[in-house]
């Protein structure tokens, strides 16, 4: 959304707990104290960790998809310092076109295995367009689903219930992310949450 002017979108304040990692390790959001969750699209993420740690005090200006408690920001500035604004993807020159997450202390992995884990949802979160993607549990483990399973656990992705998962593990400086092949209320009613194979196909 690096067409829109952040200056005439609302702005939202709060104090940064935590980054939000994608399945691939990458910072691609925020969770504020209250609660409030922020997606930045991962173009962003670079200079939005340079900029900004847990505790700081963060301005917002972005967009709110409908029924969801979150923040799609075109722009976030950390205290007084400028803010960065989303001025869309950047050009690379030469064969390797893209953001290149090589050499980043931030996203660079350290575990990456196949892993159990379970525990209580404190926070559902959220794709760009407000879409349910998956949970963060209370020992801050984030846990991400297929879109079309997500959307369709209603009752197992809320605050305050049980989830169980297993998946691929992913663990780096900013936290652990889990890719989840199957899903339950306990490791014990674990199902399966791939794709089907008419689904993959298409």
């Amino acid at each position: 959304m690096h067409w829109i002017d952040p200056a005439c979108l609302p702005e939202t304040k709060g104090v940064v707990d935590r980054f939000l990692i994608n399945p691939h390790g990458a910072a691609d959001g925020l969770l504020l104290k209250d609660g409030k969750e922020v997606h930045f699209p991962r173009h962003m993420s670079v200079a939005i960790l340079a900029a900004v740690k847990p505790g700081d005090p963060v301005k917002v200006r972005g967009l709110r998809p409908r029924g969801v408690d979150m923040v799609v920001a075109v722009s976030i500035q950390a205290g007084e310092a400028p803010a960065i604004v989303d001025n869309g993807p950047q050009k690379k020159e030469g064969p390797h076109k893209g953001h290149d997450h090589k050499g980043d202390k931030h996203t660079k992995p350290e575990q990456h295995k196949h892993t159990d884990v379970q525990g209580v949802v404190t926070h559902v979160l959220h794709g760009p367009k407000g879409e349910k993607r998956g949970a963060l549990l209370e020992d801050g483990i984030i846990v991400w689903l297929p879109p079309h399973a997500a959307e369709s656990l209603h009752d197992t992705l809320a605050p305050g219930r049980k989830l169980a998962a297993r998946g691929v593990a992913l663990t780096n400086a900013l936290g652990t992310v889990v890719d989840a092949h199957e899903i339950g209320v306990s490791l014990a009613t674990l199902l399966s949450v791939e794709p089907k194979k008419h689904d993959q196909a298409a």
